[in-house]
Formats: C-alpha cells, structure tokens, sequence
C-alpha cells in the first residue's frame, strides 16, 4: 500500500515546546508514521526557548530569507530543522523572531492571531518551496486551524495541493481562537469574508478553531466518547450545532501511549524498574518515592498522587473538603506536583502546610518527579470535569498505580470500573460531577486497597492494558486513508 505524506503543524512539539498533553501527541504521532514508512513533516515555531535549548538546529537549504506579505508588511523568515527525538522525522521550526522571540509559547501582546496565522502559512509556503505534495495536512487546535480555508482560497490556484486533504483534531475545544473581525484583512482572508461563519461575523467574532471545523476535510477528537460529549449542550462550548452537521466526517481516535518513554520496565527516570510479574521494583518506588517527598514511608499507607494542571476543567474542586477528611482520619499520604490557577496552587499549599506528614506538594512541572509519582503511588486522582482524553490515567495502569476518574472522555474510554465479583476492571470510576460522588469512590479504592489480593488483580489487570502508540497509529493511517471518499 502506498506510503502516505503527512504534514503536521502545531503549536507544540515535545520535549521543544510544551504546555500540555498537546506536544506530546503531535511528537509520538510524527515518531511513529515516521516509523511505519510515510513521509511526515512536522512544523513549529521557533520559540526563543528552544533557540536557547541544547538542540541541533540546522537552516534548510534553499528554505533561508524567505518573505511573506502580511499583516500590511513582507515578513522575513526561515526554516531551521531538527529531528524529532528517538526519531528518523523532521523537525521544521519556523524562525521568525518577529512573532516567536518571546519568553513563553503563548503571549499575551494581543498578536496572537498573527503569531499562529503566520506559522499555517509558513508551513504550507514551505511545501511550496519543498515541492512536498502532502496527501495531508493535520492540524492541531485553533493555532493551526485555518490551514484547510487557507488551501481553499489564498492558496487554491498551487497544483500541488490537488490531491491534498486535511484533518482537524480538537485535543481541547474549550479552546478556539476567537478574534474580532477586524483581524481578517491582516490575517489574509480580508477578501474572504463570505468564508466565515456568518452569524459571528455579523456579531463581529471570527473564530479560528470553528472556521477549521467547517472546512477540515474530517475533524477528529483524542477519544470516542469526547466526540460524542462535544455535540452536546454541556461540553459542546458553542460548538455542539456544528460539530453534529460533521458528524459524519467526525473521527475519534485515543491517544497512544509512548513505551519508549513509559514503560516501568525500562524507565531511565527512576531508580527501581519493575513489571507486572514481578512488583517488589514498584514497593521500592514507593519507598523511594516517600524518601524524595520528605515524607515518613510506611508500606502499609496509600500513596495518592496528582499529576496536573490546575485548571478547572480538572476537577480539583472536589477535592477540598474530601481531602480534608481524609487526611484527618486515614494513614494515607499525598504527592502533587502541578501549577495552574492560585486557587487551586493555594488549596494544595494548605494541605501541605496543615498535614506536613502526609502532604508534599511541589509546584510546577517536573518530568522525572512525574515519572516517580507514577511509579510510586498507589492511587492517581484525575476526576475531570471534562478530559478529551486524559495521557496520566494510561500512565497509571502502566505502572501499576490504579487510577481513580471521573466517567468523561477518554477516562471513560480507558478506565474500566473495578468489579470485585468478576475481578474485572482497572480503577475507579464516579460519574455525577459533585464532591460526593468523588467522596464516595476514594473511600471505596482506600477499602480496596487494604485487600492485597484485590489490589493486586487491579493493578495487574491494568498493567495488561495496550494503549501504545504502536496500536493507536494504525488508527490514524486509516483515517488518512478514507479522507478521499470524504
């Protein structure tokens, strides 16, 4: 069957450029095509970060000083490239230190429409001179989301792009680039008005992640039961009307998991490694876990762990008062690391301050502490108010540590409720979205896990579990093959 040639553009690549869950899909998607024989071609800005980073980054040939009218302006840039870690793909990183010389991947000098407008255009500008005829183009998110009406109008006389599709994936729609009207004319689509939606343009928004959605050839979601939930009322953020009309070119597909970095049995970042037949390496990440948070060990007392951004999609408002009684009556211990919201950074400081014994709290992300909480803990909290789908729960059952979720989005698709008369099932589950219900289900894995035997099989039966990447890219190849009949 034919190789096919895929161009990836986003506003995050891991480990170049992350914020979230983003940059760690978009990396292992290109990875792993790469891998299976296609031609992918992945590009990003050139953030002043990674410009500092200890990467090797060399200018394309016949790809340096290169112009682009817009914004009223010829914009000089270049295309710099790198590989993709653990990975024969490139990398292409858009420079142009008008937009991307910043501090942090996202700004907030009120140029943003630009700042991502001029990377979609760069990365299709690039094909051009390439000569890359993608079969796709597969856009992330509303940063790159005006990729398909760019090919339908500014770039609609190029030959090359004739037998080019494009996909839309929505990792999180709560998230869609609204804008005013006004931004059209610098953006390029001054002359393209009857494009828009046409009812924002009437009430003077342009929205870039919905005009995506209307002309991606298929829009994906990173789970099935996201792609259900997002025609709703509830989690449809304005969007649900549209997302039903392209339901039948609506697609979606789990993230994958990375073994070649999430595997307890060849994890680098830790010091015990481990499999499910053999656990005494996850007890001594337990140990060594306490040991890093400064907290006193006792095998017998659960380790609870977050892993998170503080936002409150997460859920993290049903934990105040829950923790609170827990931490009061039970033997149990706490480790979280994360930052996001000050409410949230400030609940978590005060159980770290008023339970100094149970209770470690770090702020900001860590990569190896992450792997250590995965490794170490014996419950990892996710009760989502929504999660599109959610990487930690699959983390969790990898490395042995049972993963307690709200039933939303990809949880729902991955973590199967614990059933202790079947012995089947790989965590826990709540599904109203109250402090009770979350209540209710934490005191029932506490009362589970003092049962070894039960314990054991759920961790077992979720150490069995094959979210890998290898598994879930099959997936995306045959989504990019029935785009033509779309």
């Amino acid at each position: 069957m034919e190789a096919l040639s895929v161009c990836l553009v986003s506003s995050e690549v891991a480990p170049f450029a992350k914020t979230g869950g983003l940059a760690d899909v978009t990396a292992a998607l290109a990875r792993y095509l790469s891998r299976a024989g296609h031609d992918v071609r992945t590009f990003l800005p050139l953030y002043k970060r990674i410009a500092q980073g200890k990467y090797e980054i060399t200018p394309v040939d016949g790809l340096q000083n290169l112009t682009m009218q817009f914004a009223g302006r010829q914009v000089r840039y270049s295309i710099h490239s790198t590989p993709i870690t653990k990975s024969d793909a490139k990398l292409y990183l858009v420079h142009c230190p008008e937009f991307y010389d910043r501090e942090g991947i996202y700004a907030a000098d009120g140029d943003e429409h630009l700042r991502f407008a001029f990377l979609s255009r760069a990365a299709i500008e690039a094909c051009q001179h390439m000569q890359f005829s993608p079969h796709v183009f597969h856009c992330n998110d509303w940063h790159t989301a005006l990729i398909p009406l760019y090919l339908r109008t500014v770039y609609a006389w190029d030959r090359l792009f004739t037998r080019t599709r494009t996909v839309l994936t929505l990792h999180n729609n709560a998230y869609q680039g609204i804008f005013p009207t006004s931004v059209a004319r610098d953006i390029g689509l001054g002359n393209e008005t009857k494009y828009f939606h046409q009812e924002d343009w009437r009430e003077g928004r342009l929205g870039f992640l919905k005009t995506g959605i209307i002309y991606a050839t298929a829009v994906s979601t990173v789970s099935k039961t996201y792609a259900r939930e997002i025609q709703g009322e509830e989690l449809g953020m304005g969007l649900q009307d549209l997302m039903r009309q392209r339901d039948d070119h609506m697609f979606g597909i789990l993230n994958g998991v990375d073994v070649a970095e999430w595997s307890p049995a060849t994890d680098t970042l830790i010091p015990h490694r481990f499999t499910a037949d053999d656990l005494s390496g996850k007890a001594l990440m337990k140990r060594a876990l306490m040991q890093k948070a400064n907290l006193p060990y006792d095998p017998r007392a659960p380790v609870v762990g977050i892993v998170s951004r503080f936002t409150a999609q997460k859920g993290f408002d049903l934990l105040a008062d829950a923790m609170t009684v827990f931490l009061q009556r039970e033997d149990m211990r706490m480790v979280v690391l994360g930052s996001g919201e000050e409410r949230f950074e400030r609940q978590f400081d005060w159980l770290a301050k008023n339970f100094p014994k149970k209770v470690a709290y770090k702020n900001g992300y860590d990569n190896e502490l992450a792997h250590w909480i995965e490794a170490g803990a014996d419950i990892f909290l996710m009760p989502s108010r929504f999660e599109p789908c959610g990487l930690n729960q699959m983390y969790s059952m990898a490395y042995g540590t049972v993963p307690l979720v709200r039933k939303t989005g990809g949880l729902a698709d991955t973590v199967q409720q614990w059933n202790p008369a079947t012995q089947q099932g790989t965590g826990f589950v709540f599904e109203k979205y109250d402090a009770q219900a979350f209540f209710d289900t934490l005191q029932r894995a506490l009362r589970t896990y003092r049962d070894d035997l039960q314990w054991r099989r759920i961790v077992q039966n979720g150490m069995a579990q094959d979210f890998s990447w290898e598994r879930q890219i099959e997936r995306y190849v045959e989504m990019y093959r029935r785009l033509p009949q779309l």
